[in-house]
C-alpha cells in the first residue's frame, strides 16, 4: 500500500476507535504533507533523512511512511486492523450487507471534522449507495449550526459534488424546538432529501413537553427519521445523560401512521433506542433508519455496531429504510409534501 493510504487508514480506524483527536489530527496532517509528492520522492527524501524534516510529519508518521515504503503494511495500522470490532453474529453482518446507505452524517460545516468531499470518499471506500449530509440547523450554536444562508451555500456545495458509486443527499439535522416546530426555513426544507429532527435541548423536560415536541416534528411533512430518540448517552468522554421521558405508545403510534422512521442510532455513546423502546417500537409498526450519525470519516464504520443491535431486535429487514436503493428512499421521503 502507498505511504498515503496507510496513514489515511491509520487516521480513519483511530476515528472509528473514538482515539484522541489530536493523535488523529497527526496522521491526517501526515497525509496531506506528502499527498502531493510521489513515491519515488518520499524515497529519495527517506535515503538522505529528508523526510522527517517536513512540518506536520512526527516520529510515528516516519515510521509508517518507511514501513510502506519497504512494502509492508505498517505495524502500527497492522494492530489497529487487528483490534478492529466487527458485528459478532451471522445476522448482524447479513444485516450490515444488506445496508445501502446512512441518513444521518455531519461536516466541518457544522461540528464535523473534515470536509464534505473527506466524508463522502470515507462514503465510497466502504461500499456506501448513498450518503446524507445533515449537518445541524442554527438554533444549536455550539454545533455551529447552518444559518439558512449557509445551508442554502452548502447545498450548491452539494449539488457539484458528482462522482462515482456514491449518491450524496442534501439534508439537515433540524431542532426540534420547543413548540414542537423545525429550526429551519420550510423553504429550505423543500429543497432536501432527508430531514433528521432532533432535541439536543431541555432533554430533563417533563414527559407533556417531550412528547408534545415529538409529536410536532412527528406531524411536520418534512420530517423524515426522528434522530437518537431519547438523548440518552450510555458512555463516553460527556460522560452519561438519562434518557428523555415522553408517551412512547402516542409517540410511536404517530410515528407509525406518518411513515416517520426512528433512527437506530449506531454511535457506542448512544445506542438508542434503548432495547426495550426499539421492541416497542417494533411492535407498534415503525419504519427504522440505522445510521451513524458521523462526525468524522471513521465513523461511518459504526454502522455494523447499529446492524448488530438491529439484527438482535428482530427489525424486520425490510422495514429499515436504510436498505432501500435510493430510488425508493427518495420517493419515501418526498412523500408527505
Amino acid at each position: 500500500m502507498s505511504p498515503h493510504d496507510a496513514l489515511a487508514e491509520i487516521a480513519f480506524r483511530l476515528e472509528r476507535d473514538r482515539a484522541e483527536p489530536f493523535r488523529i489530527q497527526a496522521f491526517r496532517r501526515a497525509a496531506a504533507a506528502i499527498a502531493s509528492t510521489t513515491e519515488q520522492q518520499l524515497r529519495d527524501r527517506a535515503a538522505d533523512g529528508r523526510l522527517g524534516r517536513p512540518k506536520g510529519i512526527g516520529g510515528r508518521s516516519l515510521e509508517v511512511i518507511t514501513q510502506a515504503l519497504d512494502g509492508r503494511v505498517p505495524d502500527y495500522l497492522r494492530r489497529l486492523r487487528d483490534e478492529a470490532e466487527a458485528p459478532s453474529s451471522p445476522e448482524g453482518r447479513e444485516l450490515l450487507a444488506r445496508l445501502r446507505g446512512d441518513l444521518h452524517t455531519h461536516s466541518e460545516w457544522s461540528d464535523g471534522t473534515t470536509p464534505i468531499e473527506s466524508m463522502v470518499e470515507a462514503g465510497r471506500l466502504l461500499g456506501r449507495e448513498y450518503l446524507a449530509l445533515t449537518d445541524h440547523s442554527p438554533n444549536l450554536k455550539v454545533a455551529n449550526g447552518l444559518t439558512a444562508e449557509r445551508l442554502a451555500a452548502q447545498l450548491e456545495v452539494v449539488a457539484a459534488i458528482d462522482g462515482p458509486g456514491l449518491r450524496l443527499l442534501p439534508g439537515i439535522e433540524v431542532d426540534v424546538l420547543e413548540d414542537g416546530s423545525l429550526d429551519q426555513e420550510p423553504a429550505l426544507l423543500d429543497r432536501l432529501d432527508v430531514v433528521v429532527a432532533s432535541l439536543h435541548s431541555r432533554l430533563r423536560a417533563d414527559a407533556a413537553e417531550i412528547t408534545a415536541r415529538l409529536l410536532g416534528a412527528i406531524a411536520d411533512p418534512h420530517t423524515s427519521v426522528i434522530g437518537h430518540i431519547t438523548g440518552r448517552l450510555v458512555e463516553g468522554r460527556r460522560g452519561t445523560r438519562p434518557q428523555s421521558v415522553f408517551d412512547v405508545d402516542r409517540v410511536l403510534a404517530a410515528a407509525a401512521e406518518a411513515r416517520v422512521a426512528i433512527e437506530i442510532n449506531s454511535r457506542p455513546e448512544r445506542q438508542d433506542p434503548p432495547d426495550d423502546l426499539l421492541a416497542h417500537a417494533i411492535e407498534a409498526g415503525c419504519l427504522f433508519s440505522i445510521d451513524t450519525d458521523a462526525h468524522a470519516p471513521g465513523h461511518l464504520d459504526f454502522l455494523g455496531l447499529g446492524a448488530e443491535r438491529a439484527a438482535a431486535a428482530g427489525v424486520p429487514p425490510d422495514r429499515i429504510v436504510t436498505t432501500w436503493p435510493a430510488d425508493r428512499l427518495l420517493e419515501w421521503t418526498h412523500a408527505r409534501r
